[in-house]
């Protein structure tokens, strides 16, 4: 696996133009690197780490079949290094490397790219949302032009999706990242603000999560229940 230094990663980003994406749109795709015990590693207590990475897998081309023909300016961000021949086509997503020390602080650098490129409305999404298709992102994009912010609630209490047309930094700090007061803490950040709230969706953090799904069956044909 060939990897793209920051600097050649920086260096490549400042030829970027996004003056022809005519919708402002831009959506960001926080993803992890698919690395054995590295992800996906509270499902891995039950499956073991070798199946949560192949779920893991799955769940990421999922992600780019429901984005990769999205009217919209795409970004992937890596959390540990920039991968430059993997499943994310370099024709379709900018791929960038996530920085900070906690998941807010990432989100909110890139959304501050984001609209410092031009973007009128973004949305951040992960990578590993079943429950996700390209429907849901076409709705959410159109939510922004009739609200200032746009949220996913995830049925564990967090949340899936996050949109705004303008950045609010309170959106990103003093959140317990992981647990289930993420999306009450958010949603009480935005009382003042005019935002729409879509269809709560199930993410995958656990074995429960995936269970009863038939797509992920042929994963679990080990697991004794």
């Amino acid at each position: 696996m060939s990897i793209i230094s920051p600097q050649e990663k920086q260096k490549d980003a400042a030829t970027v133009n996004y003056t022809n994406i005519a919708s402002k749109n831009l959506l960001l795709i926080f993803t992890r690197n698919p690395q054995l015990c590295k992800c996906k590693t509270r499902l891995a207590a039950t499956v073991g780490n070798e199946t949560a990475l192949d779920i893991y897998k799955f769940l990421l081309n999922h992600t780019v079949n429901i984005t990769k023909d999205l009217n919209a300016a795409k970004q992937v961000w890596y959390s540990e290094e920039i991968w430059a021949d993997d499943i994310w086509s370099p024709s379709i997503f900018d791929k960038r490397l996530q920085q900070g020390n906690d998941l807010g602080i990432r989100m909110a650098k890139a959304f501050q790219d984001g609209f410092a490129s031009g973007f009128e409305r973004i949305i951040i999404i992960g990578s590993d949302m079943y429950d996700l298709d390209q429907n849901d992102i076409q709705n959410a994009f159109s939510q922004l032009k009739k609200n200032d912010f746009v949220v996913g609630p995830a049925e564990d209490g967090g949340y899936y999706l996050l949109g705004m047309n303008s950045f609010k930094s309170e959106l990103f700090s003093n959140k317990d990242w992981g647990k289930e007061t993420v999306l009450a803490s958010t949603l009480e950040n935005l009382k003042n603000e005019k935002y729409h709230i879509l269809e709560a969706r199930n993410d995958v953090d656990v074995y429960e999560d995936i269970k009863d799904i038939n797509a992920f069956k042929p994963y679990l044909k080990h697991i004794k229940t």
